[in-house]
């Protein structure tokens, strides 16, 4: 027998989701405002700091990556999902009203008001700056940095068909976050590292999007799956090679070992099979496909990790 979706579920969260089942009623609306019932967000802000430590851990033959940093870095990626997510259902609640697969999130289904999701957002951006406090004085200059463009990402739907872009720049800042926390300057190697979490994100956030379009159509709002079209799959492989491209030059530019180009070569593969297995018409296998981009982070990390950890 299927289980019922609890009351006030959200449309595209597992039935199974520990928020539904286990959180207190009254945090409920907040959590799900926050995607604590969909993690697989945090998990895609958190791979590119954790890029960026493991790789100035192989500049600096430092061995592990700095294990507070990333704990710093974990706890802020959940923070700032969460802010991000309601900093945009806010800007967003008129349009989410209208596209079937976010009508049921907290705001446009009633769950909460607007104050209290600003509310919400005030707490966890506190939360943030409370972690970026932590980091040296230059890492904090350079996270300060990101304040305009995800100030900037909920309104580029309505101005551009590439608002793709605009979260490639702010999900892919933490790849400039862990090499300016361990060495406070920035240099090429986490630039290409940047460059590589951009084409990526644009990559996967496409495939995220299809699953929109109709609704984006009608309602006159911009995607890249709504510009690419039945051209994505191509498209899709460009963007995914010049993500594995940019991760080679950085792991040569920080004087990686062959480990870490293991990673990035795991990397690549996985994201080729993405787009070998795309069907831009279905839905949940667009859904699929974007989530299992917690993988492809994962493996450049552990290649990069591994061989810092070897050259002890």
């Amino acid at each position: 027998m299927t289980t019922p979706p609890a009351p006030g579920s959200v449309a595209d969260a597992l039935p199974s989701n520990w928020v539904d089942r286990r959180a207190p009623a009254a945090w409920r609306p907040y959590l799900r405002l926050a995607r604590a019932d969909r993690p697989i967000g945090a998990w895609l802000l958190f791979w590119p700091c954790a890029w960026s430590s493991a790789l100035a851990a192989v500049a600096s033959g430092a061995g592990w990556p700095n294990p507070w940093h990333l704990l710093l870095f974990a706890i802020g990626s959940i923070a700032m999902r969460g802010a991000g997510c309601a900093y945009n259902d806010l800007v967003d609640r008129d349009i989410d009203a209208r596209v079937a697969r976010t009508r049921s999130r907290p705001l446009p289904s009633g769950q909460i008001t607007p104050k209290q999701a600003a509310a919400f957002l005030a707490a966890l951006l506190l939360v943030g700056l409370a972690v970026l406090l932590s980091l040296p004085p230059f890492a904090i200059l350079v996270g300060l940095g990101s304040i305009v463009p995800v100030a900037l990402y909920p309104f580029m739907k309505r101005i551009t068909w590439w608002p793709q872009a605009m979260l490639g720049v702010c999900f892919g800042w933490g790849a400039l976050m862990g090499w300016a926390a361990a060495f406070e300057r920035l240099d090429w190697a986490p630039v290409a590292l940047h460059g590589a979490a951009f084409l990526w994100i644009i990559g996967y956030d496409t495939i995220y999007a299809h699953q929109d379009k109709e609704d984006d159509l009608a309602i006159g709002v911009g995607s890249t799956a709504l510009l690419f079209g039945a051209r994505t799959r191509p498209i899709l492989v460009a963007f995914y090679a010049g993500a594995s491209a940019l991760l080679a030059v950085s792991v040569f530019l920080a004087g990686g070992g062959l480990l870490a180009y293991a990673g990035v070569i795991a990397f690549a593969l996985h994201c080729l099979n993405q787009a070998r297995r795309l069907d831009v018409d279905d839905p949940a296998l667009c859904l699929k496909l974007f989530k299992s981009n917690r993988d492809a982070g994962a493996l450049v990390f552990l290649g990069l990790a591994a061989d810092a950890i070897l050259r002890l």
